[in-house]
């Protein structure tokens, strides 16, 4: 396992910048955003000017891209045609794992699993893997459901964010150990049932127990940053002190 961040810690950046400033916290490692809504590259950029997003992929200084966040605003079948497009895209810049959004909480089950077996299938196909991200509001919020969606798409990963099984979540929900089988990217900051992101050492999240089930079910990517800027928070300050933490955990 190795520490990283994603860019979207600083999503008010250009993405030069967020990769800069996340060098200069001695980060080796990135995850690079493409949410339409985001200032580092945008989905509709790939699809209409893919050789800039190469470049601007490739233009990390010495960071080493991990993978990439997708968060595409197109639906229906523009979507997974720009879902098509980012995989030719990672596949071309040597990226292995894309983490997606799960269909919104209400989603029916068999609509979720017919879409997430079409993705499998394209990035597949391009020679990368798909996984969907923990959130609350998603069907991803619910182990249980998560694990059963994954039991029925082979090739399907999670990008396991425990905080968003433990935030406004009854204590039941928030045991994912069954699910560690299936993550192919783990997200990281410190939360409480009643704030999804709180001070490193002040929240619930048990970094060393998690990195355990983790080496038990053979994980060994990255461990990835996600801390949001706030003005009650250093944010530098935050982001260097769970990498600190961090690689001290996986050290032992």
């Amino acid at each position: 396992m190795f520490v990283a961040a994603t860019t979207q810690c600083f999503p008010n950046r250009p993405l030069d910048s967020a990769i800069e400033k996340l060098a200069d916290l001695e980060f080796s490692h990135i995850e690079i955003g493409i949410h339409e809504d985001s200032e580092h590259i945008k989905p509709s950029e790939v699809v209409s000017d893919m050789a800039a997003c190469y470049d601007k992929i490739n233009s990390t200084r010495r960071l080493t891209v991990t993978g990439l966040s997708l968060d595409i605003a197109a639906e229906g079948e523009d979507y997974f045609q720009t879902f098509i497009k980012c995989c030719e895209l990672a596949k071309l810049s040597k990226i292995v794992t894309l983490t997606v959004p799960s269909g919104e909480h209400g989603t029916p089950f068999t609509e979720e699993v017919e879409r997430s077996k079409r993705l499998v299938k394209i990035a597949e196909q391009h020679g990368v893997r798909v996984a969907m991200r923990s959130k609350v509001g998603n069907i991803s919020a619910d182990p249980d459901t998560v694990s059963v969606i994954c039991g029925h798409v082979k090739g399907l990963g999670l990008s396991l964010d425990p905080s968003h099984y433990h935030f406004g979540q009854p204590p039941e929900v928030a045991t994912y150990e069954k699910l560690m089988g299936y993550v192919h990217n783990v997200y990281l900051r410190d939360s409480t049932p009643d704030n999804l992101q709180v001070r490193v050492g002040q929240g619930i999240i048990e970094y060393g127990k998690l990195i355990n089930l983790l080496r038990k079910a053979g994980y060994d990517r990255a461990l990835c940053v996600d801390i949001q800027p706030d003005p009650e928070l250093d944010h530098d300050g935050e982001l260097r002190k769970l990498r600190l933490l961090l690689e001290s955990l996986i050290m032992v």
